[in-house]
Order: structure tokens, then C-alpha cells, then sequence
């Protein structure tokens, strides 16, 4: 079977783990505050804060910015739940407002009509290791005085308009294992200079609110890593840029070589001057036209050894939970769409160029 999804880990990783554990400082320590030097160099930023993991990014920076029961937050429905939890933990309210059909990106115009007087922040997603619109709603939360939290945890290295994600709004990685890069769990949240009393919010509320040795000044929170995920972390981001670039090849390829009516691949080639896409995922849509159901090609394409999945099968305002929250009167009809016919094929820097030209030629060669 080729695997979906598959970290990239070799005797680098090993030996840093053991030096680690040699060491004898396991816990948060040089090595975390080397790693955060490291990625807030590589993301262009003033400030890196690493975390437990990419939830806990997300959920650290709506605290830091003090937002309140009842406050108001836009996102995009088509996401993993994280994105949208992390607004719940708060006591406020998820606004989800529908997003473009052909990046599955938040759409900044539907964002324009969600804003209210409680609106406070916008969490746009860079989905599938694809920027989304950042110019446009910068410019929308200027306009209106709202917080931009990019969510970041798909997107290591993608960059906009030069301008690597995570440095334009409050930025909010994880590192999970099947991530562009991973410390096995993980995040980081990254924040420009301008806004480094935030950043020592969240410095603060990561560890117990303590300012100095058993002296609490907040109440605070166990969030820290682990110098055991730093160190793989820091011989990680020295690959990104390895790993990014055969993922972007491997996507490439699909792109040249898939040729079967009715299968949309994610390319995005009037569009590269503007973004540089990292493919976290290689997102396919199935339109009416393709031979088979979805749910029939994906029992296909396993019986041929080919992993796939679905990201994600339902918007978030769907999932039973969030219906019982009140979202049951909820409409994003492109989201609702992209839903029922995305489909997620292997991309990630572990396939070999047989493994592609098979999974094509499986493809191609579609038994209906």
C-alpha cells in the first residue's frame, strides 16, 4: 500500500533525540529556545512561541488577545475542527463563512458580510498547504480593527507574495507527524515585532503564568515542549525546504500526468507568481462527470494499494456537536459541495517516481 501520509525521519532525528536524552534536560529548555530562534528566523518574524501542539497554538493566541464569551470570530468551515474549537475554548462564538471553490480557501467577500459589532478576529486557514487571499483580508481587518490569526498547519514554507505564511497576522503551526515537517506533537505560534507584547502574553500563559521562578502573576496553563520535540524539530525545518520541494514535484507530476474526464487536480499555474503552494495535501475534485462515485474510486484505489482519504467529509457546522451548539440553520453551499467531492491522493517526500507513475496509471486506467 502507498501510504496517504508518511514523516520523513532519518539518523539525524536519532541522534538529536539522543543527545537530548543524554543530556538529561528533557523538558522545556535551550534546546526549545534554539528551535524558536531558528523558526522565527525561517518564517521571517520577531517571535516564535512553541507549544505542545497546533491546537494549543491556536487556542494560546485567542487567549493572548483577551478574547471574551460571546465575542465573535470568522472562520472557514472547511477545515479540521481545531480551527474552529480553538474559538469555543474561549466561550465565542464561531462565525463560518464560505469559502472559494477552487483554492477551498475562506472567501474574503463572504467575510465582508459576516463581520458584526462583536466580530473581533478572522482565522483564515492556509489549507492544504494553499495561502489563502492574505492581502485582502489583512485589508479587511484593518478596515474593521480585527485580529488576523493565520492558521498555519498545513503550510510550512508556503509563502505569499514573497512573504512566508505566518508572518502577516498571529501565526499558529502544528507539527503533527504527518505535517510538512514534525517534532512527533508539536506547535509553534510566530509574531511579528509589532506585536510582541502578545507574544509575551503567550510566553506567559504557557507556563503557568509564571514572570519568574514560582512567581505567578496570571492564571496559566502546562502548554510548553519538550527539548526532545525541539531537537527533531530543528533537524526538520533544516530539511523543509528539501521536503517542500519534492512535495511541490510530486504534485507537479500528478498535475501533468492525471488525464481522466471529470478528476480537477489542484494546479494553480496562473496563480504561482502570487503563491507558492507546499501541497500538504493533493486535493482532487470529482465532478459528476467521473465515471464512478467518490466512495466507489476510493474502494478502488485501495484494493490497488493506492491510499487516499477525504479532507473533510463534512463542514464543520455539520459535525453533530456544532449542531447541537445551534449551527443546524448554517449554509455554506460551496463548502457543503467541496465536501462531497474532494478526494486526497499521496503527495508527500517519501514517494519514489515509480510509486507516482503507478498511482497515475491506476488512475488512467480507471475499471468502471
Amino acid at each position: 500500500m502507498i501510504p496517504i501520509a508518511k514523516p520523513v525521519i532519518g539518523d539525524d532525528e536519532i541522534q538529536a533525540v539522543a543527545e537530548v536524552l543524554k543530556s538529561g534536560m528533557l523538558a522545556q529548555g535551550e534546546v526549545v529556545e534554539r528551535f524558536e530562534k531558528d523558526y522565527a528566523e525561517y518564517i521571517g518574524v520577531e517571535n516564535a512561541i512553541a507549544v505542545s501542539n497546533g491546537t494549543i497554538a491556536l487556542d494560546l493566541a485567542l487567549k493572548a488577545l483577551d478574547i471574551k464569551p460571546d465575542d465573535e470570530i470568522i472562520t472557514t468551515p472547511f477545515s479540521f475542527i481545531a480551527t474552529a474549537n480553538s474559538v469555543l475554548f474561549q466561550g465565542a462564538k464561531p462565525v463560518f463563512a464560505d469559502v472559494d471553490d477552487r483554492t477551498f480557501n475562506i472567501n474574503p467577500n463572504e467575510v465582508l458580510e459576516k463581520i458584526t459589532d462583536r466580530t473581533r478576529a478572522v482565522i483564515g486557514v492556509h489549507l492544504f498547504g494553499h495561502p489563502f487571499e492574505v492581502k485582502a483580508i489583512e485589508e479587511i481587518c484593518k478596515e474593521h480593527n480585527l485580529f488576523l490569526i493565520e492558521d498555519c498547519a498545513q503550510a510550512h514554507g508556503a509563502e505569499y507574495e514573497s512573504k512566508r505564511v505566518g508572518s502577516f497576522g498571529i501565526g499558529c503551526f502544528s507539527f503533527y507527524p504527518t505535517k510538512n515537517m514534525t517534532t512527533g506533537e508539536g506547535g509553534i505560534i510566530t509574531i511579528t515585532g509589532g506585536n510582541s507584547g502578545i507574544a509575551g502574553i503567550c510566553r506567559l500563559l504557557r507556563n503557568h503564568g509564571e514572570s519568574e521562578k514560582y512567581l505567578h502573576t496570571v492564571l496559566g496553563y502546562n502548554y510548553r515542549m519538550t527539548n526532545i520535540q525541539a531537537a527533531i524539530g530543528r533537524v526538520q525545518l533544516r530539511n523543509l525546504a528539501e521536503f517542500n520541494e519534492k512535495r511541490r514535484k510530486n504534485a507537479g507530476y500528478l498535475n501533468r500526468h492525471l488525464k481522466i474526464e471529470g478528476l480537477v487536480t489542484p494546479s494553480y499555474k496562473d496563480n504561482e507568481e502570487k503563491i507558492k503552494h507546499v501541497y500538504h495535501q493533493y486535493v482532487i475534485r470529482i465532478e459528476e462527470d467521473f465515471p464512478v462515485s467518490r466512495d466507489a474510486f476510493m474502494e478502488y484505489l485501495k484494493d490497488k494499494g493506492v491510499g487516499c482519504a477525504v479532507h473533510y467529509p463534512m463542514p464543520i457546522y455539520r459535525q453533530p456537536f456544532y449542531q447541537r451548539l445551534g449551527h443546524r440553520d448554517q449554509e455554506c453551499p460551496i463548502a457543503e459541495e467541496l465536501a462531497k467531492r474532494v478526494l486526497s491522493l499521496p503527495v508527500h517526500p517519501a514517494l519514489k517516481e515509480k510509486d507516482l507513475k503507478y498511482i497515475v496509471d491506476v488512475i488512467n486506467n480507471l475499471e468502471v
